[in-house]
């Protein structure tokens, strides 16, 4: 019988007591503790850093209990135990008694519980002041600082506070580079990588170990690891659903894995796993837990849709000020996009990790462009799909009418390009989760192919033409013409859409063997 799921904690020494599986990642961890001092670590959320932090912390503290039957056990040395100072920023309430606040209290909390008497009046000194005499009082320090870039990322589209609380970080984190001799072993972990100017001041000599080869695998699960600890699960859960284990696999890997720092190792997203293996259900478990409404702006003003397959420098994954936001750093950074491959000449390619991703951020994406709330953009593609299946015209050219409903017309006649190309791209890029479609751009038009079990639909748009334009455009490209030995019905399908009407004004079909 499966172990309990150890959904939503994130602290080691609970998930052992308790009996929850601990997929184990003390081997990860131990090359880690012995290839130097200072580090630092960005992942998505939900990905396994707060537990990482707390089973380091569990190792210096000693407690050798917690790792039996654990790769490390007999390769730690337990007589290695240091004071560990372990910060929080996503407990911290910043947001009700301020940071600097804030931070005062965290270090009152971690003094007492370390029994050290502070004096000073600034977080600076009392940070200080606080690493000095544990180490003088006991030895070196081991410092652990989780979310360190939360106070940032909750005011991205407020600069004024984000400038704030940057300030009062840089001061903060100043302390660290002056206080080497009494520091053991550094470790800061968030989600985005922001300037080392702005945010960590003169540290820098944190070695980055987001993209390290060695540390791909440190956070989420592997292939292997989902099939030793879970495959029973698994086993049980195909035989529920009546389906062969196997296939069930690659139906999961398709949902939930793929998440990649290195274009080659791939991991899971341990949060959404784990939820499907309690629900036994396929779900967007990750987008439940806080949905990117600062970046779906971000990416709306940049008129950035096409995120899928893109092609770029290694700038992409570089740090960033709030004052010069980059978005796809920001996308890779948060995990709606992951490395897919390493290219010749110093080039990636990004794409969206998984199914679930895709799918949530194509919902969110369609409601955000289309001012309409995204829990509608999945059931309007859903019937879409089954208009197409019914190969009933209408009702597609009907539901396409209606993506455009919502729109405000002077926001959509003032920026009616921008509208009409990235909502038909949405769209019928979502439609591919469902049946097999293909847009494809050429000179800002697009062109769609949309496959049912009996018909196949080419579909050309034109804006403020006419539909006969757009079906001479199919014919004389040939656009069906590699779809010719397929004994399926082929039906190109013509559609023109009006800028000042803000809707399809004519649409032609014309149906081919």
């Amino acid at each position: 019988m499966l172990q309990k799921l150890p959904i939503g904690i994130q602290t080691f020494s609970e998930i052992i007591q308790g009996g929850y599986l601990y997929v184990d990642k003390t081997e990860r961890i131990h090359h880690l503790l012995n290839s130097g001092k200072y580090f630092f670590l960005s992942r998505p959320r939900r990905f396994g850093k707060s537990l990482t932090l707390s089973t380091i912390k569990s190792l210096y503290t000693g407690e050798r209990e917690l790792f039996k039957g654990l790769w490390i056990e007999d390769r730690w040395d337990w007589q290695n135990v240091h004071p560990v100072i372990h910060i929080s920023f996503s407990s911290a309430d910043y947001q009700g008694s301020g940071l600097e606040n804030a931070i005062r209290q965290m270090l009152d909390r971690q003094a007492e519980k370390l029994n050290i008497q502070l004096e000073s009046e600034t977080i600076k000194n009392l940070f200080s002041e606080l690493i000095r005499k544990l180490a003088t009082q006991e030895r070196k320090v081991v410092i652990l600082i989780d979310e360190y870039d939360k106070p940032l990322i909750d005011y991205l589209d407020d600069i004024e506070k984000a400038r704030e609380n940057q300030s009062i970080l840089k001061a903060f984190y100043s302390v660290l580079k002056d206080s080497d001799p009494y520091i053991e072993f550094l470790l800061l972990t968030g989600v985005s990588k922001f300037s080392k100017v702005s945010i960590f001041s003169d540290l820098n000599n944190l070695k980055d170990i987001t993209l390290h080869r060695d540390f791909v695998t440190l956070t989420g699960y592997t292939q292997a690891e989902v099939e030793d600890y879970f495959g029973d699960a698994i086993a049980a859960i195909a035989e529920e659903k009546g389906k062969p284990k196997a296939d069930l696999l690659a139906e999961i890997r398709t949902w939930y894995n793929g998440y990649s720092w290195d274009g080659r190792a791939r991991v899971y997203n341990p949060f959404s796993f784990m939820c499907f293996i309690d629900g036994r259900e396929f779900r967007n478990f990750w987008f439940e837990t806080g949905s990117p409404t600062f970046l779906l702006r971000l990416m709306q003003k940049n008129q950035l849709v096409r995120i899928d397959n893109l092609e770029v420098s290694e700038l992409a994954f570089a740090s960033y000020d709030i004052e010069k936001l980059q978005t796809l750093a920001i996308l890779f950074q948060t995990g709606y996009l992951t490395i897919k491959s390493k290219e010749e000449f110093g080039l990636y390619r990004l794409g969206y990790p998984n199914q679930e991703v895709q799918a949530s951020m194509l919902m969110y994406l369609i409601g955000e462009w289309s001012h309409s709330e995204p829990a509608l953009s999945t059931p309007a593609v859903v019937y879409l799909y089954r208009a197409f299946l019914a190969n009933d015209l209408p009702q597609v050219i009907s539901l396409v009418k209606g993506v455009f409903k919502t729109i405000p017309s002077q926001i959509f006649i003032a920026n009616a390009e921008a509208y009409y190309h990235s909502l038909i791209y949405l769209v019928f890029f979502y439609l591919g989760q469902y049946t097999h479609s293909e847009v494809n751009t050429n000179n800002g038009r697009i062109d769609c192919v949309v496959e049912s079990p009996t018909h196949i639909y080419v579909l050309e748009f034109k804006l403020d033409e006419s539909a006969a334009a757009a079906l001479k455009q199919i014919k004389e490209r040939g656009y069906h013409e590699k779809y010719a030995a397929d004994r399926r019905t082929k039906v190109l399908v013509g559609i023109n859409f009006s800028s000042q009407q803000k809707t399809i004004d004519d649409w032609a079909l014309l149906e081919t063997t």
